[in-house]
């Protein structure tokens, strides 16, 4: 069985592959193909590269390097594509009859609205932000100080907020318990020497901080209750009392839309980190290297294939404007491609029919004041509910500032079709009355918000490529090869999807591909 057979037979994930040895860690190292031998074989090619998100700014990056001509057909007025940072005078119309939307954000104020973290170990990413000069910060993720809220339920713990870490560590004890139970009762003896149980046995009553007796009772990794904290002279504290083992089970908090999966996945674990000032700094810092090379506002309307490369015609100004180049790197969203006309191969068209993207969206909600920080002592993190809101996350940046944006919304598949669907006023209404359900501070310190909908913004179709095992395999391999000398690159041609190291990584291996096909022809 070949690599490809068992990635393409299996679910298997980056992280699954990484650790296996089958795929090799993100790139840390800049890319330097002039070190293969063939030179500057490229100086004065023309590419014309589609979009001026992630995948086509590193493409039309790297291929200037190696001498190519390069332009780049934008339908935004931006580059950057989904690594959009939405912040004071962002405008937006969403497909479907969507209201016009301008932010009224403060000065300094934003959110990311679409990539918003990066995994310390996507070395690709971290290292064209070393490259392009972005300087970067933490981005806190997983915060134990914010909140899970079960809306509807019927158990004691039910329609009312409760930290994570007192979740965590109240079910981290009685789970130690139970299995300390199990273990001093002897029913582990025949895979284990009693040494081995002796050892387990420790370790349990340190990871669950059990008593002597082995019983979890509370302890103060759960803290202290209100304005009860340990202080100077006599003041040890006062103790916050554990939920009961029945309550937390019959909680509601064990939805999967509870589930701690994001503090496990390989992708989230700390450290995460974000730009300074935005996401949007890292396409900002590619457009200041591509001076002159892109050009915004002009959807693209075809794609032809040339005897001896290939056609593009794009509309500027309400005219078509044509253009023509010996390859062509396509970074347009699969839900883009499948709507333009062009004669791309079979294989390709059923690949943008079919490959599912998605649905996904987000608000921002400015508040007067950074009330989760002065009274929930909440700094970054992310609380999570089953009501439609589905996430709510703390800025990581801005600390103890006067004005604060939140993330009041983002939600997923159903949820963000549903939400997406309403129109703009009635979307913060939602996340106003849904998420001021755990934090009543709303009401009084709203001052404005910001929504989207992935999968209703022009130029997008949704929020990443989604596949599974059967699409991978059906239709991924299309998307690898090219159409003649058309080259497709973006997160939905990799194992990296929703990530912008994704788009880096594809990028690379298009550029290496056009670069290795030129060095043919010189040496022929």
């Amino acid at each position: 069985m070949t690599r490809r057979d068992f990635i393409n037979s299996t679910s298997a994930s980056y992280a699954s592959l990484l650790a296996w040895g089958m795929l090799p860690a993100a790139p840390a190292s800049a890319i330097d193909l002039s070190a293969n031998g063939t030179g500057s074989d490229g100086k004065g090619r023309k590419v014309i590269i589609l979009g001026a998100g992630l995948a086509g700014l590193t493409a039309a990056y790297e291929l200037g390097k190696l001498g190519y001509d390069c332009t780049l057909i934008e339908a935004r007025s931006r580059s950057g594509g989904r690594v959009w940072t939405i912040r004071n005078g962002t405008k937006e119309t969403e497909l479907g009859g969507g209201a016009a939307q301008t932010c009224a954000f403060s000065e300094g104020q934003y959110y990311n609205g679409g990539a918003a973290r990066i995994p310390h170990h996507h070395e690709i990413t971290l290292q064209y932000c070393r490259e392009l000069g972005v300087p970067l910060q933490i981005f806190n993720g997983a915060n134990e100080s914010a909140y899970l809220y079960n809306d509807g339920g019927t158990g004691d713990l039910a329609n009312r907020r409760m930290r994570i870490s007192d979740y965590h560590n109240d079910m981290r004890g009685y789970t130690s318990e139970l299995l300390a139970k199990a273990l001093d009762q002897s029913s582990l003896d025949q895979q284990l020497t009693k040494e081995d149980v002796e050892k387990l046995v420790d370790f349990l009553k340190n990871e669950g901080d059990l008593n002597t007796a082995h019983l979890y009772k509370g302890t103060n990794r759960r803290g202290y209750k209100s304005k009860s904290d340990p202080g100077a002279g006599n003041v040890p504290g006062v103790l916050t009392d554990p939920y009961g083992l029945t309550d937390l089970l019959r909680s509601g908090f064990m939805q999967p839309v509870f589930y701690n999966v994001g503090d496990y996945a390989y992708e989230q674990q700390t450290t995460l980190l974000q730009p300074v000032d935005g996401m949007d700094s890292i396409p900002k810092a590619f457009e200041k290297k591509l001076a002159g090379k892109i050009i915004f506002n002009a959807p693209v309307k075809e794609l032809r294939k040339t005897e001896n490369g290939v056609r593009v015609i794009y509309q500027k100004d309400g005219k078509p404007v044509e253009i023509s180049g010996e390859f062509c790197v396509c970074t347009l969203p699969l839900p883009m491609l499948k709507s333009l006309e062009s004669d791309l191969s079979g294989t390709v068209k059923r690949a943008a029919d079919f490959i599912p993207y998605m649905k996904t969206g987000k608000i921002g909600l400015q508040f007067k004041r950074r009330f989760w920080e002065e009274d929930d002592g909440i700094y970054g993190g992310i609380s999570r509910t089953n009501m439609d809101v589905n996430q709510i996350w703390y800025p990581s940046f801005s600390l103890q500032g006067k004005k604060g944006v939140l993330i009041g919304y983002y939600n997923f598949y159903s949820r963000a079709e549903a939400v997406g669907a309403l129109p703009v006023a009635d979307r913060e209404k939602l996340a106003l009355e849904q998420g001021g359900k755990i934090h009543p501070q709303y009401k009084t310190e709203f001052e404005n918000s910001f929504s989207l909908a992935w999968h209703r913004t022009p130029y997008s179709g949704g929020g990443w490529a989604l596949y599974d095992d059967a699409t991978r395999k059906k239709y991924y391999p299309a998307l690898l090869e090219p159409d003649g000398n058309i080259y497709f690159a973006g997160e939905h041609t990799t194992y990296l999807t929703a990530w912008m190291a994704g788009a880096f990584a594809s990028a690379r291996r298009t550029v290496e591909a056009i670069h290795a096909r030129v060095g043919q022809y010189t040496k022929k």
